[in-house]
């Protein structure tokens, strides 16, 4: 459905810019020993931070590392690559909690449709009490393009919306003439079941075998 290039069950919270965290000290002189820092150094504070399980944005980790937003963008990739499982979602970067993994009902489910209607499709969604873990779409040139979404309210999915307004982001699902999936978890498999009806009730859903 879109660039969102952002699950567990339990509730993150988000840290700001301007916030204290486990990585700040005191005062200006730590923020330039923070500069001072080499990149396995940085990551490894990157890691230990995220560790207590909060929700973290970029930008906060670029502030209070004292590099740029695009350092740290590098570094997550490098972390994921060496194993560590780091979700970004519309309120940051967070750990995903293995207890967690597997527990929840999920249920993968196809869908078409226009640009226009993104903001109808997940807020159908989230108003049934699903969450939308995922968006993928499947390129005839580079295969599989994957993003993770976590949206799980309507105001998730407005600062996601947002973003992608000021940030230009197109689509993805715009590659692919609207069509492209979702990974959508619950509490209860009937949760499940409203989704999908209430993506069939749209005209969106892709029906299995169609």
């Amino acid at each position: 459905m879109s660039y969102h290039v952002l699950m567990p069950t339990t509730t993150h919270q988000s840290r700001t810019a301007t916030e204290p965290s486990a990585m700040t000290a005191t005062g200006s002189s730590v923020e330039r020993s923070a500069t001072r820092l080499s990149a396995g150094e940085r990551r490894e504070r990157i890691q230990r931070d995220l560790a207590d399980g909060a929700c973290i944005p970029g930008d906060a980790f670029a502030h209070e590392l004292g590099v740029s937003r695009q350092v740290i963008v590098q570094d997550i990739a490098v972390l994921r690559a060496g194993g560590l499982d780091i979700v970004a979602t519309v309120r940051g970067y967070l750990l995903a909690p293995a207890s967690t993994a597997g527990i929840a009902p999920r249920r993968v489910v196809a869908v078409q449709h226009g640009p226009a209607d993104t903001e109808r499709e997940l807020t159908a969604l989230v108003d049934v009490g699903v969450r939308v873990l995922d968006v993928v779409v499947e390129h005839p040139v580079y295969g599989e393009l994957r993003a993770d979404l976590d949206l799980r309210s309507r105001r998730d999915v407005q600062l996601w919306l947002a973003q992608c307004r000021e940030t230009g982001a197109r689509f993805l699902s715009e590659l692919t003439d609207g069509h492209h999936v979702h990974t959508l978890e619950a509490d209860h498999e009937p949760i499940l079941d409203a989704a999908e009806d209430a993506l069939r009730t749209l005209g969106f859903l892709v029906e299995r075998g169609a």
